[in-house]
């Protein structure tokens, strides 16, 4: 495989998995983007940050993005380049946004972007990729195809489908963000490793009905974003939006965590009133950001370098 262009440019979107009791297999993409410019130099790599992680993550060969256009390149079996990249990052770190399955994708829709043959990097390539990267498709579906997403593996593949969301403006997210950073793998260690037979056959059901809700029915969204398996489980690393999320859901607000946490997503019925309630939970309200983001129906995308 050879390398047909000598520059890419790349806008993924951001991404919130579980969406309540679908977890790690449902996704949404959000309408909050990075945008990544390589250009294939000879030398070795230089990376510039922009934005959200500006002096804080690796600029050489050890960025998650670099890492994963490599793996692409390899994929193809296209020779490998050096790397001149720029990243405007507007999706916020460690705050259960997808930042990770952002860039992992944006890497391999960038290496090929660089190729003669774009399909010897196929949207299943991508998946598969970046779900070996990533660990599971949760996030990496939705980021790729936009829109709503269940995804899974089976024989050792990822497989992900689109959920047909009416494009009504009913569901209409909302991301409520500390200043705080929860990791993945902190966010993880503290789930019980058993989950009680009930609460499983219970979230089981709710994740049933929210494929119901986001797709025919959106009335039963408080109800089909009830889950027992890891939001009051997390509680320790992010006090205040557990308390956030009950108090939005008590005032009618299907809101969850997003991801691994700590941002709260609302997926529909924002109004004036949500500023009202973040005031009244958290104990530092200037450090929290709200955006109605939307939902991204495109999903990650070359652009003209």
């Amino acid at each position: 495989m050879r390398i047909a262009r000598t520059s890419a440019r790349v806008v993924v979107p951001a991404t919130s998995a579980n969406l309540g009791p679908g977890f790690d297999a449902l996704g949404m993409a959000l309408g909050l983007h990075d945008a990544v410019r390589m250009e294939a130099i000879a030398g070795g790599t230089e990376v510039t940050v922009h934005g959200e992680g500006a002096g804080k993550v690796p600029t050489g060969e050890d960025h998650l993005v670099v890492r994963a256009l490599r793996l692409g390149l390899d994929h193809a079996g296209a020779p490998q380049t050096g790397v001149r990249m720029h990243c405007t990052n507007r999706i916020p770190h460690g705050r259960g946004l997808g930042s990770s399955a952002a860039a992992v994708v944006a890497g391999l829709l960038l290496a090929r972007g660089l190729l003669a043959d774009p399909e010897a990097l196929d949207d299943q390539a991508v998946l598969d990729l970046a779900t070996e990267m990533e660990g599971h498709p949760d996030n990496a579906a939705p980021a790729i195809t936009g829109g709503v997403t269940v995804s899974w593996t089976t024989n050792g593949s990822a497989r992900t489908a689109v959920l047909d969301v009416p494009d009504d403006g009913t569901i209409d997210p909302v991301v409520l963000s500390p200043g705080t950073e929860l990791s993945t793998a902190r966010a993880r260690s503290l789930l019980p490793e058993t989950v009680p037979h009930a609460d499983a056959a219970f979230t089981a059901g709710r994740a049933a009905l929210l494929i119901h809700a986001l797709t025919k029915d959106p009335s039963l969204l408080m109800e089909a974003t009830e889950e027992r398996l890891h939001q009051a489980q997390r509680a320790p690393g992010m006090p205040e939006s557990v308390d956030l999320v009950r108090v939005l859901r008590q005032e009618g607000y299907p809101a969850t965590i997003s991801g691994a946490g700590p941002t709260v997503l609302v997926m529909a019925g924002a109004d004036g009133r949500l500023g009202g309630l973040v005031r009244r939970v958290v104990a530092d309200p200037g450090a929290w950001r709200s955006a109605r983001v939307g939902l991204d129906r495109r999903g990650a995308h070359l652009t003209q370098a």
